[in-house]
């Protein structure tokens, strides 16, 4: 029957489609064994085929024929709904079914840093967005469920807009007292903290809860905890390789969501569990920075990337920003005083300020906001994310794609190594270079946007080299100087000149 047939035409966003055979792409429910699944299937797709692009279908169509074979497999031709079963017991007889068919359940995925792991095929996720899109609404209060939506959250959250965040999940705490617990405190916190120090809090409450679920199975609330729980999970977080360069982070955040939970609950033993030795000195970072070579062969690869995204990565190294205040550029923020291009900047994390940079630089800037406004009309950001405009491209892109070029041309550093993702690097380098050109403190630290001048000094550490290099004549000339004043000083003092 007609009514039976979904188009890739029906939608207007698929009319586009480069081909007439991908337009004349097509979903068969009369295939499915009831007329429940046909109406449960005709809402997904109908969903998918508004909000989504032809490749979207085209790219859905194939797990859904699957589907289609799955459902009226005999094992489950007595099903009249995908409600009669829970969401495992569908994965569960999925699997079964693949595995009967030659069908991988597993998928290999390669990250951008060459690491190998798996994960789920198409035909399960796809399954799981179906039955996830026809669950009833849960019409409870945002807060007392498992998984936040943050949009729905009654409060101002503070985001870092280059980082995507939309949910919160609670689902990995398993002690249910402690889940309700840690919401409160979450809630709390999010109305003073960042939702990145918030989502440091929430992984590092998940460890402790897996970590109670394990050693401590009787413990169901915090209002259990003592001084020894307390103790063996921090000795176990200190052992833990995964974790190590990054555990004074980790404590603070225990002990300020567990301080949190005992005021709001008043229980009065979260108080006074930690102590001060109990968070480790933090582990200095190496204050590494690319060499000229690095940079040249770095730069010569981004060049030949997508020319928006190479503008942003040359815009990053002559601003000498952070990778935030790079892509939270607005496309007002170029102006001339005084015959002199500036640069306003919106620091992510402290104030907004304003440089001058050179006119080749102005230039580039320009051409990129000019890009972003043909292709996107009036955006804020000049380096915009494609699929949202309204909100600037996501770190996660930039490195993705950086990795990926490093990957494929096998880009390595002057060890030999395969380069790593060091946006933060272009930053030192800005800043050593500075200190080569001999510029004062003060003007260092206003260039990069700092507040005081206590970072300047890891920007002075320049090579050995260098550093002799620079100061040959100078330390000449002062041992000249020393050795004359010893002059006619007596015997005792010739063991220091060693004259030959």
């Amino acid at each position: 029957m007609q009514n039976d047939i979904i188009y890739f035409s029906d939608f207007p966003n698929c009319k586009a489609a480069p081909d007439k055979k991908q337009r004349d792409g097509k979903f068969d429910l009369a295939k499915l064994p009831t007329q429940t699944l046909k109406d449960e299937f005709r809402r997904y797709i109908t969903y998918r085929g508004e909000n989504g692009k032809y490749t979207t279908l085209v790219y859905d169509r194939c797990s859904y024929n699957h589907l289609v074979n799955f459902l009226n497999d005999k094992i489950n031709r007595n099903v009249n709904s995908l409600s009669d079963r829970t969401v495992e017991k569908w994965i569960t007889l999925l699997k079964g079914w693949m595995m009967e068919q030659g069908i991988p359940i597993t998928k290999k995925k390669k990250s951008v840093y060459g690491t190998v792991s798996y994960g789920e095929p198409a035909l399960i996720l796809y399954l799981r967005n179906v039955l996830k899109f026809l669950e009833p609404d849960d019409l409870r209060d945002e807060t007392e469920k498992d998984i936040w939506e943050l949009k729905n959250l009654d409060i101002e959250i503070r985001y870092n807009p280059i980082y995507n965040v939309e949910t919160l999940d609670f689902r990995k705490i398993s002690q249910s007292d402690i889940r309700e617990e840690c919401k409160k405190a979450v809630f709390m916190n999010l109305k003073y903290e960042a939702i990145g120090t918030v989502q440091g809090e929430l992984t590092i409450m998940r460890r402790f809860s897996e970590y109670l679920r394990l050693e401590y199975p009787k413990v169901k609330s915090c209002y259990e905890l003592d001084r020894d729980i307390l103790e063996n999970f921090l000795i176990s977080l200190s052992t833990a390789e995964e974790l190590h360069s990054g555990n004074s982070n980790y404590v603070i955040s225990l002990r300020r969501q567990l301080e949190t939970i005992g005021k709001i609950y008043s229980y009065e033993n979260l108080g006074h569990l930690f102590i001060n030795t109990d968070t480790p000195p933090e582990t200095k970072a190496e204050f590494r920075v690319y060499s000229d070579a690095e940079m040249k062969r770095l730069n010569a690869e981004i060049t030949r990337m997508d020319v928006q995204i190479a503008r942003c990565l040359l815009i990053h190294q002559m601003l000498g920003t952070r990778i935030s205040d790079t892509l939270t550029l607005r496309t007002n923020c170029l102006a001339e005083e005084n015959g002199q291009y500036m640069v306003e900047i919106y620091q992510v994390k402290t104030k907004r300020y304003k440089k001058p940079v050179s006119q080749d630089l102005a230039r580039l800037l320009q051409r990129s906001i000019e890009y972003t406004q043909e292709k996107f009309q009036d955006t804020k950001y000049i380096f915009v994310n494609e699929k949202n405009p309204d909100r600037p491209i996501q770190y996660m892109a930039i490195k993705s794609k950086v990795m990926s070029m490093i990957q494929e041309k096998q880009l390595k550093d002057d060890n030999g190594n395969l380069f790593g993702f060091g946006t933060h690097m272009f930053r030192h380098y800005y800043g050593v270079k500075l200190t080569e050109m001999h510029v004062d403190d003060w003007t260092i630290a206003r260039l990069l946007g700092h507040k005081r001048l206590n970072s300047v000094k890891h920007y002075r550490k320049m090579s050995n080299q260098r550093m002799a290099d620079e100061t040959r004549e100078v330390r000449q000339m002062m041992s000249d100087i020393i050795y004359s004043i010893l002059d006619g000083w007596g015997e005792e003092y010739e063991q220091i000149r060693q004259d030959d």
